[in-house]
C-alpha cells in the first residue's frame, strides 16, 4: 500500500524519490533507531580521533595529522547521506528534489576525497618505511598542509564534470529510485535513452578510483619488500603495526567499492547495491576509529587520556 501511494506521488512531482527499505511502519521506526545510534557512534569515535591529535602534543606528527583530517572527512561523509536517510524512515511521500544532484555530488566528491586521502597517507607510510633517514626532511609540516588541501581541492574539482553531465541528462518515467541515496546507477536507469555521455559519465566517475587504487598497491609493494628486509622480528612486527591499521581500513573501502563500481558493464540488483553502498558509507566510517584505536597504541593512549579513563 505504501510503495502504491508513493508510486502516485512520484507522478506529480518534479523531484526524485528515494525508496529507501521499504518496510512496515513499525520496521521504519527500528531502522530509524538502528541508524541513528551507528551515526552517533559514528561522530563520536571519529570525533574523538580528532581531539586525541589536537590535544596531545605527542600526536602532532604527519601520521596522525593525515589521520585527524581524515576522521574529520569521515565525519562529513557520513552526514551526506544519514541524516536524509534517516528523515526518509519517518516519512511519508521521501522526495528528495533537486537534492538528490546535490546529494550525489557531496557524497561521491567526499568518497573520492577519501580515495586521495587514502592513498597520501599510505605515501606517509611508505616514506616512514622505506625512507626513514630522509623522512623528517621529506614529510614536512608545509608539504604535509599541501598534501592535505590538495586533497580536498581534487576531490570537489574532479566530480564537477560528472555532476554536471548526469544533470543535463533526460530523465522519465515513475522518478523513483530503489535506492537510499542518488547513486549513478538507478539514476542512469531513468534516463530516457542510453548515450554516449553515460559512458564517459562511467568513466570519470571510476577513473580517480583505479589510479589511486594502482598507486595504493605500489606503495604497499615498496612497504612490503621493504620490511621483508628488516633483519629482526621486533622491527618487522612495529613495522606491520605501523601499516595494520592503514591497510586494514583501505581493504574494508576499495573492497566495497571495487565491487560496487569495478565493472562498467554490471548491473546489480536493488538490494545488492543498497548492502554494499550502505557498508562502505555507513559502515566503514563506524569501523574506522575503532580498527585505528585498538592496533596504535600511542592513539589507544591519547583517547584513554582524552577520556579520563
Amino acid at each position: 500500500m505504501k510503495i502504491s501511494n508513493t508510486l502516485n506521488t512520484s507522478r506529480t512531482i518534479a523531484g526524485f524519490i528515494l525508496l529507501g527499505f521499504p518496510c512496515p511502519r513499525e520496521g521504519q521506526i527500528l531502522l530509524f533507531l538502528l541508524f541513528s545510534v551507528v551515526y552517533l557512534l559514528t561522530l563520536m569515535g571519529n570525533g574523538s580521533i580528532i581531539c586525541a591529535v589536537y590535544w596531545d602534543q605527542r600526536l602532532h606528527t604527519p601520521m596522525y595529522i593525515l589521520l585527524a583530517n581524515f576522521s574529520f572527512l569521515e565525519i562529513w561523509y557520513v552526514t551526506s547521506t544519514v541524516p536524509n536517510m534517516l528523515a526518509n524512515f519517518l516519512s511519508d511521500t521521501k522526495v528528495i528534489f533537486s537534492g538528490c544532484f546535490l546529494q550525489f555530488y557531496f557524497f561521491f566528491s567526499l568518497g573520492s576525497t577519501e580515495c586521495f586521502f587514502l592513498a597520501i597517507m599510505a605515501f606517509d607510510r611508505y616514506l616512514a618505511i622505506c625512507r626513514p633517514l630522509r623522512y623528517p626532511t621529506t614529510m614536512t609540516g608545509c608539504l604535509c598542509t599541501n598534501l592535505v588541501v590538495s586533497c580536498w581541492v581534487l576531490g570537489f574539482f574532479w566530480y564537477l564534470i560528472p555532476i554536471i553531465v548526469i544533470s543535463q541528462m533526460s530523465f522519465c518515467g515513475s522518478r523513483i529510485i530503489d535506492h537510499f541515496l542518488c547513486d549513478p546507477g538507478p539514476l542512469q536507469a531513468l534516463t530516457c535513452k542510453k548515450t554516449v555521455v553515460e559512458l564517459v559519465f562511467s568513466t570519470l566517475s571510476l577513473l580517480p578510483l583505479v589510479i589511486l587504487f594502482l598507486f595504493f598497491t605500489g606503495s604497499y609493494t615498496l612497504i612490503l619488500r621493504a620490511v621483508l628486509q628488516v633483519p629482526s622480528a621486533a622491527g618487522k612486527r612495529k613495522a606491520f603495526s605501523t601499516c595494520g591499521s592503514h591497510l586494514a581500513v583501505v581493504s574494508l573501502f576499495y573492497g566495497s567499492v571495487l565491487i560496487m563500481y569495478g565493472n562498467l558493464t554490471s548491473e546489480h540488483k536493488a538490494e545488492t547495491q543498497k548492502i554494499v553502498t550502505l557498508f562502505y558509507s555507513v559502515v566503514t566510517p563506524l569501523l574506522n576509529p575503532v580498527i585505528y584505536s585498538l592496533r596504535n597504541k600511542d592513539m589507544k593512549n591519547a583517547l584513554h587520556k582524552l577520556l579520563g579513563i
